[in-house]
C-alpha cells in the first residue's frame, strides 16, 4: 500500500491547515518546484479545505486574490501536486474531479447523492479490508477506491418535513 509521508491510512484524525500547508510548500521546495504567489495561494486552499473542493471551486477562490490566474494554472498544480502523492484526485464520470489535499492517499468516503457533499467516514476498518484482499487475491495492492453514497443527514432533513411531508 503506497501512503504519502508516514500517515496511516485508517487515520480519520483532522489535519491542522498550516501544518499540512508547510509540508506541501516544503514537498515542493525539496523537489525544486517554483513556489509563485498563486502556486502558495493554491497550496494554502488545499490545505484549509476540509471539503473536496473541485478545480473550478479553486479556481474561484484563487481568482478572487489573483484574477489574472487560470484555470489551467490550477490544474497544472493540481497535477503536479498528484504526481507527487501529496493530492488524491476522486474522478467522477457525471461530475466535476475532486480534490483532497489534507488525505492524500487511498481512503473511504461518504458521498451524497444530493448535495455532492464528500466527507470522511469514521472507519478503522479499511485498511485491514485492503489486507485481506491482497491476501485472498495474491494481488499486491497499491491503490484503492471505496466510496459509499447515500444521502447525508443534512438533505435527509430539508426532504421531509416534521409532519412526514415532502418540502
Amino acid at each position: 500500500m503506497i501512503l504519502s509521508k508516514d500517515r496511516k491510512l485508517s487515520s480519520n484524525a483532522a489535519v491542522d491547515p498550516q501544518t499540512r500547508f508547510e509540508e506541501l510548500v516544503e514537498r515542493l521546495r525539496e523537489t525544486g518546484h517554483r513556489l509563485t504567489p498563486q502556486r502558495v495561494a493554491l497550496l494554502r486552499l488545499l490545505a484549509a479545505s476540509d471539503g473536496h473542493p473541485s478545480a473550478s471551486d479553486l479556481y474561484d477562490e484563487l481568482h478572487a486574490q489573483f484574477p489574472t490566474t487560470s484555470l489551467g494554472t490550477v490544474y497544472k498544480t493540481l497535477d503536479l501536486l498528484k504526481g507527487l502523492d501529496e493530492v488524491l484526485e476522486l474522478g467522477f464520470s457525471h461530475d466535476d474531479n475532486r480534490y483532497d489535499g489534507n488525505n492524500p492517499y487511498p481512503h473511504p468516503h461518504l458521498i451524497c447523492v444530493r448535495c455532492r457533499k464528500i466527507i470522511h467516514p469514521d472507519v478503522s476498518m479499511a485498511q485491514d479490508l485492503v489486507q485481506q484482499v491482497a491476501r485472498q487475491s495474491g494481488y499486491q495492492i497499491v491503490s484503492h477506491r471505496l466510496d459509499f453514497s447515500g444521502v447525508c443527514p443534512d438533505c435527509q432533513r430539508h426532504q421531509q418535513s416534521p409532519n412526514g411531508s415532502e418540502t
